[in-house]
C-alpha cells in the first residue's frame, strides 16, 4: 500500500487571489448580476461570500476573535447555521458597489495569503469536519480553504464565460483534497474486508486513488498491492463539479 502525501497549497493562494482580482476587475457592470451555480446567488453575491470567508478567517484564526461562533450539537446543525450566516452576510452587503467590493477583497485576500504563509503545514490543527472529528494537520485545513476559494472562483468564471485556473497546478490539489473526505463519507458503508474501490480521474490534473476496506474502517491510498474490486472513472471536469455538488450523480453516471 502506498500512502498519500500531504497536499501543500500555501504557495497557490497568492496566485489564486491575483487571478480572482483580475477576473473581477475586468467585469462589466451587468456581468456582476449574472446568475451562478450557487442557487439564488449572482456573481456579486459569490464575491461577497468570498469576502466573508476572508474576514472570518482573519478574525478568528489570525486575530483570535471568537465572537459569533456557532453553538451546535451536530453536523446537520452546523451546516444549517453556516448556510444561514452566509445568506445573512450576502444580503447585508447588497449596497456595496463592485468597485468597493474589489478594494476590500484585494486587501483581505492579500492578508489571508500572508497569514497562511506563516503557518506550519505539518503541525496538528483542529478537525476538518468532512474528513472526520479527529484533529487534522494544518495542511489539510489549508487545502480545504484553497478548494473553497477555487471552486467559488469557478462559479464566477462559469457565469461570465471566462474559464481559467484549471491547469494541473491549480486543479490537481482541488481534486485530491476533496477525495480525502472519502473514508469518512464511507464510514457507514459496509463491505468485505479487502474490498478496493479504484477512483480514476482522467485528464492532466487527474490520477488514481484507491479506497480500501480494512477491518474496521475505509482508508485511502495512492496505490495498492491487489487488483481493485471495482473501478469508478470520471473526467476531471465531471469530478470537481460532482465533488462540489454542481453535478447530479445521475448525470455523472451517464
Amino acid at each position: 500500500m502506498q500512502p498519500l502525501q500531504p497536499i501543500l497549497t500555501t504557495h497557490l493562494f497568492p496566485e489564486l487571489h491575483a487571478a480572482l482580482m483580475a477576473l473581477l476587475r475586468g467585469l462589466a457592470l451587468e456581468e456582476w448580476q449574472q446568475p451562478t451555480a450557487c442557487t439564488g446567488w449572482s456573481v456579486k453575491d459569490v464575491a461577497q461570500h468570498l469576502l466573508g470567508d476572508d474576514i472570518g478567517k482573519l478574525s478568528a484564526a489570525r486575530d483570535g476573535y471568537k465572537a459569533g461562533w456557532f453553538a451546535v450539537d451536530s453536523w446537520e446543525e452546523l451546516v444549517a447555521a453556516i448556510n444561514m450566516a452566509n445568506a445573512q452576510w450576502v444580503r447585508a452587503l447588497t449596497r456595496i458597489s463592485p468597485q468597493l467590493l474589489c478594494e476590500f477583497l484585494d486587501s483581505t485576500g492579500t492578508q489571508v495569503a500572508a497569514y497562511f504563509a506563516t503557518l506550519d503545514p505539518h503541525a496538528l490543527g483542529g478537525p476538518v469536519d468532512w474528513a472526520g472529528p479527529e484533529p487534522a494537520p494544518v495542511w489539510l485545513d489549508l487545502a480545504r480553504e484553497y478548494t473553497e476559494r477555487w471552486h467559488h472562483q469557478q462559479h464566477i468564471r462559469d457565469a461570465v464565460g471566462k474559464p481559467g485556473m484549471k491547469e494541473p497546478r491549480y486543479l490537481a490539489p482541488v481534486l485530491e483534497t476533496f477525495l480525502r473526505a472519502l473514508p469518512h463519507t464511507f464510514r457507514d458503508v459496509n463491505a468485505p474486508t479487502g474490498t478496493i474501490i479504484k477512483l480514476a480521474i482522467t485528464g492532466d490534473a487527474g490520477g488514481n486513488w484507491y479506497l480500501h476496506r480494512a477491518a474496521a474502517a475505509w482508508q485511502l491510498y495512492a496505490a495498492v498491492d491487489h487488483a481493485p474490486t471495482t473501478t469508478v472513472t470520471l473526467d476531471q471536469e465531471q469530478a470537481w463539479r460532482l465533488l462540489t455538488r454542481g453535478l447530479d450523480p445521475e448525470d455523472a453516471r451517464d
